[in-house]
């Protein structure tokens, strides 16, 4: 059985990307944050994982999380977070 050596940063990116797919993303900041493991290029970064979306892509993807119901919003308001309010149309 061959095991491939990960170096830190790659490590670090397959644990961001599994907590990514089981968190809200700004618990996932937060904890980001609290482990001080924000070192590195956040530009790179946010041009990486937010490439292609767009203010409305990103919209209804917040919209269809929001959604789910409070059971799954994460947004930690008693009435089950925050309502979407309307597009800003230019």
């Amino acid at each position: 059985m061959k095991v491939e050596a990960l170096n830190e940063r790659q490590v670090l990116q397959e644990a961001f990307e599994i907590l990514a797919s089981h968190m809200e993303m700004s618990k996932l900041l937060r904890f980001w944050a609290a482990c001080q493991l924000g070192e590195g290029d956040y530009l790179a970064f946010r041009d990486r994982e937010f490439a292609g979306e767009t203010v409305d892509s990103l919209y209804d993807k917040i919209k269809a999380h929001a959604d789910r119901g409070p059971a799954n919003s994460g947004a930690g308001c008693e009435n089950g977070g925050p309502t979407a309010s309307p597009r800003h149309e230019p």
